[in-house]
């Protein structure tokens, strides 16, 4: 094979745009950026960066730096590239690590690092020896260059690691060579050593375990080194440890124990956070709690203590400013990600229901954090404490995270162990101390409640007391922790509780929305939110004063709290409903809505929380917001319209930016909020629409991206209901792409446009009637797509509910093609629909279910035991329903007494006894 060797002009050129992207200009980047993604399809254009790296020693170290940076991110690009180019790729990787300055060396190890992950170790083993050989070099600056990449890659890719190449496992001579590294004399090549042995841990590496007895005893002489980096290392391995293999430190947890405390009070917070982290992997682990609950007495305490703000922290917070005038800087606002509304179900019992995008709320530190909006089957802990406490992780929150899981642990014996020095700190003179103490309160409201809440009815008076405190981080603590214990205060016990916890709360809050101080008015909005979805309707009585002060933030906040206070009005929105179609209300609050709106371009990113917010808005309004509808819609349209003709383009062109979906995707859900709020009264709006909005409907359904398709299919289904006679037309277009979405096991990010589909298919089939001939056509195709949603044992919880009643509502308008495939999935179906809160859906799914079964009787045989137990499970059937139940139920028995009474009595007693009580069989 004939070397690679570079063209001079294809050098020159890719120099040049190198030297050119070192200029800030905008305008240049966006050209030089252009220009990268285009050297991108040339196949020799990875080994022309190595060859500036390596070779261009006549360049400065910036610019073969910078090529060095580009071969990092396209490292996979050598996967597809010729042989001579890949060949001459690695070699000058390799060369560069040796290069005499300390910048392209560095540069260097990015790249092996990057390349050795992409073609694995197995198919660069030279890369591999060279770095392991290193190891047993005399020169200290190589050792630690040499290991410095290997760390990385053992964090990055220790499966990849963990391999056979020729007959032999490079971890067998690896993990002994790193074992005997710990005892170095230099702190970096120990701490090297510790770091890449832990990484192993998790993966069950075999490599490592056959030495863990060694490996543990190596970890417990290092303990206690002089360098803070060598002990972080050893707390971040045990807490591997502990997580991967508790049964090797069990016997000596005592002492691990002793050593976490000690560590956890390190003077060096990285030291101090590591080992934090082992009590929050204890805390975690239910198996390990007999072993964890004798030292809730000694780690307790050090948690609290861990949770008050540091000197550095305090510097970095600048909390005192009455900063509200100050505008905020650009970095200070959080890029949002927007996913539309997906369809789901309350459930009687395990598991939430919920039709909702992610609602932006405050972490204990007054910075916004988002909830998983994703299906709860692939969220492993989408209400983790730790997810709620905001951006950087430090140790004051992983502390708080690790109070937190041991308070749902053992709730009242952790509220015995800190009632003492809680009630210390919470009464301290100083206010760091206070303000750690109210942070505990918050962290602990989850798992100690009943504990608690004796202590109430003190502890809320004296927290809304403590929002007049002079010190603003003291303020938005205490407004984060009422809003932890807003389920308490919002309960409906008597005028009593109402006067004394729920009204001052309420008004506390709203003074701390309209605070002096940025950091407050956000913890305050935030908690206010939390409040109104705990409270619901019971705030409508007091919609005036709420309004007026909401809206008077509006001309007080800055931009990044605007985004709170959108989600503060849009949950006021859902929580009181149609209380809020008073035209009092109207009046209050509108203005405030539609100078925002007046003020914002279309291609403006301040317009899609402000569009989130309407959307709530004009279906809690109703018919009290045609006024405003006319202008909304037709900005919505023209959004669709120049969103889709971007995407156009950028199909057209990849070399474009892809435009933003978040715009259609907020357009969307707001044309949804109309609908259900106007219902028939937009048609004159939609068949005056320029472009039509129902053929940019049909073309949003064939959109790429999930989360359009996903406000679509909700779009769909809100039209069915409000808007049919214009929406029947462009269904044969429509249902062809629906069919299509309809996917027993969907890729995770298309689960919620797949349940959207599913649930507003039978929307639709309700709207078409009994035997719509129209409609039949595509009875048999759906049924073929419903079912094994329905019996695949992968498909999310969600979209099991979605298909069942999409099931049930074509088989109570087409029974005598759907009654046939009965025996297929009735056992699925009742399944998936038992647990669900009664509503009119489930009612209509039920009937058309029960339709099914007298056209096809024999197809309910085998699961009865299961009909019967979703029959039973119903509180409050329509009188329709209770009917059909009765009727099945006693002609079943009256069929064949003696078979009914066989079969029954297998059946667990409490569905014998509601069967005879309500249904009388």
């Amino acid at each position: 094979m004939t070397p690679w060797t570079p063209q001079p002009a294809g050098l020159q050129e890719i120099l040049q745009t190198i030297h050119d992207s070192t200029d800030m200009n905008t305008a240049v980047q966006r050209t030089i950026t252009q220009k990268l993604n285009q050297f991108t399809r040339a196949p020799e254009y990875i080994a022309y960066l190595a060859y500036i790296l390596s070779s261009l020693t006549q360049e400065e170290d910036r610019i073969r730096t910078i090529a060095g940076y580009l071969l990092k991110n396209n490292s996979r690009l050598i996967l597809g590239s010729p042989p001579d180019v890949a060949q001459y790729v690695k070699g000058a990787v390799l060369q560069a690590f040796n290069d005499p300055s300390i910048m392209i060396r560095n540069a260097a190890s990015q790249d092996i690092v990057a390349f050795l992950g992409v073609l694995e170790p197995r198919n660069w083993p030279e890369c591999l020896q060279l770095l392991v050989g290193a190891l047993d070099s005399n020169d200290l600056d190589k050792q630690e260059a040499a290991f410095n990449a290997l760390e990385k890659a053992c964090e990055d890719y220790p499966r990849k690691m963990d391999v056979e190449m020729g007959g032999t496992r490079p971890l067998d001579f690896m993990i002994p060579k790193f074992l005997s590294l710990t005892e170095h004399p230099s702190a970096k090549m120990r701490s090297h050593a510790v770091a890449c042995l832990s990484y192993f841990v998790p993966i069950n590496c075999q490599s490592l375990f056959v030495h863990i007895d060694n490996f543990i005893a190596c970890l417990f002489k290092c303990a206690s080194d002089d360098d803070p980096s060598v002990r972080r290392h050893v707390c971040q391995a045990l807490v591997l440890l502990l997580a991967a293999r508790p049964e090797k430190l069990m016997p000596e947890m005592s002492n691990v124990a002793e050593y976490m405390l000690y560590s956890t009070k390190d003077k060096n917070e990285n030291v101090a956070l590591e080992a934090c982290e082992f009590w929050l992997t204890f805390a975690e682990d239910a198996d390990l709690a007999a072993y964890l609950h004798p030292l809730l007495g000694k780690v307790a305490p050090v948690l609290l203590d861990c949770m008050i703000y540091g000197e550095d922290d305090l510097l970095w917070l600048e909390g005192d400013a009455e900063d509200a005038a100050v505008p905020d800087k650009e970095q200070d606002i959080k890029p949002r990600h927007y996913g539309g509304k997906t369809h789901g179900f309350e459930r009687d019992a395990n598991g939430e229901g919920g039709d909702g995008p992610a609602k932006p709320r405050i972490g204990a530190y007054g910075e916004e954090t988002y909830d998983s909006d994703e299906d709860d089957d692939y969220d492993a802990d989408d209400d983790d404490f730790a997810d709620e406490m905001s951006t950087e992780w430090n140790l004051r929150k992983c502390a708080a995270a690790a109070l937190d899981v041991l308070a749902v642990r053992f709730s009242a014996d952790l509220m015995n162990v800190l009632l003492g020095p809680l009630k210390e700190k919470l009464w301290s003179t100083d206010w760091l101390q206070r303000e750690s103490g109210i942070l505990a309160l918050g962290a602990m409201a989850e798992g100690c409640i009943e504990a608690i809440e004796p202590h109430l009815s003190t502890l809320v008076p004296y927290l809304i007391n403590t929002l007049n405190d002079p010190k603003p981080l003291v303020r938005s603590i205490t407004c984060w922790t009422l809003g932890r214990y807003a389920s308490w205060t919002t309960q409906e016990l008597s005028e009593d509780h109402k006067s004394q916890y729920f009204i001052p709360t309420m008004e506390g809050l709203l003074r701390m929305v309209l605070d002096h101080n940025k950091r407050v008015q956000e913890a305050g909005c935030s908690a206010f939110a939390t409040l109104e979805e705990d409270a619901g309707p019971q705030l409508a009585p007091y919609l005036e004063p709420v309004l007026r002060n909401l809206v008077f933030a509006f001309d007080l906040y800055q931009h990044k709290n605007m985004l709170i206070l959108y989600d503060a009005v849009g949950t006021l929105a859902d929580a009181v409903g149609r209380a809020l179609q008073e035209p009092r209300y109207v009046d209050i609050l509108m203005p405030a809505l539609t100078n925002k709106w007046s003020k914002l371009k279309d291609d403006d990113d301040n317009l899609i929380p402000l569009l989130e917010c309407l959307a709530s808005v004009t279906i809690a309004m109703g018919q009290a917001f045609l006024p405003y509808a006319g202008p909304v819609f037709e900005r919505c349209n023209n959004i669709i319209h120049n969103s889709l003709l971007q995407y156009q383009q950028f199909q057209q062109n990849p070399d474009l930016d892809e435009p933003d979906k978040s715009f259609l995707v907020v357009a969307l859900d707001l044309l949804s909020g109309l609908t259900q709020g106007l219902g028939p009264q937009l048609e004159p709006l939609i068949q005056i629409s320029q472009p039509n909005l129902l053929n940019l409907l049909t073309v949003c359904l064939k959109h790429p991206q999930a989360p359009v398709r996903q406000s679509a299919y909700a779009l769909v289904g809100d039209l069915a209901m409000g808007c049919f006679s214009l929406l029947r037309g462009h269904m044969p277009g429509i249902m062809s792409e629906l069919i299509l979405q309809l996917d027993p096991e969907p890729k995770l990010e298309f689960i919620s446009a797949s349940n959207n589909a599913a649930w507003s298919v039978g929307e639709v089939a309700l709207r078409y009637g009994r035997d719509d001939p129209e409609f039949q056509q595509w009875v048999n195709p759906l049924i073929a797509r419903l079912i094994p949603i329905l019996l695949h044992p992968k498909a999310p919880r969600s979209l099991h509910e979605n298909a069942a009643v999409s099931i049930g509502r074509i088989g109570l308008m087409h029974p005598n093609l759907v009654a046939p495939h009965l025996p297929e999935f009735a056992q699925a179906w009742c399944q998936a629909l038992y647990e669900i809160r009664d509503n009119e859906e489930k009612d209509s799914a039920f009937r058309g279910f029960c339709t099914l079964v007298q056209t096809n009787p024999a197809g309910i045989s085998k699961s009865l035991l299961w009909f019967c137990n979703s029959i039973v499970r119903w509180n409050t059937p329509s009188p329709e329903l209770f009917n059909m139940f009765q009727t099945l139920l006693q002609g079943f028995q009256q069929h064949d007494p003696a078979a009914w009474a066989a079969q029954t009595a297998s059946f667990p007693p409490a569905i014998q006894e509601r069967l005879a009580a309500r249904y009388g069989v």
